[in-house]
Formats: C-alpha cells, structure tokens, sequence
C-alpha cells in the first residue's frame, strides 16, 4: 500500500514508523512489515498525541 502524502521515517533499533500526513488524515505505519495495515487518525488527534507524547 502506498501512503499518500509526504513520508517521514524515523528508526530506533527494530522499531520503525512510517507517517504519511494529508490535510484530511494522518496515516501510520510499520515500514518494516508493510503487511500490515496502516492507520488513519484526525490531524487534530495526531497533534494531541505528539503533544502527550512530548510530556511523557
């Protein structure tokens, strides 16, 4: 499956995300098993994360 939009990779050990960001949705990934499907989440949903993510 490709994703849409632009892709940023980011790896850390066996651990590897692929992000696809469009102005409808947020698409997620496992670039290293691309078997799996990717996930979809609201623009405004991924900025909640990233800022939840930023405090932990």
């Amino acid at each position: 499956m490709e994703l849409p939009g632009d892709r940023y990779s980011s790896a850390q050990g066996d651990s590897c995300v692929e992000v696809a960001v469009t102005e409808q949705a947020v698409h997620v990934r496992d670039s290293k098993d691309v078997t799996r499907p990717a996930f979809a989440v609201s623009p405004d949903r991924w900025s909640r994360f990233l800022d939840f993510v930023a405090e932990v």
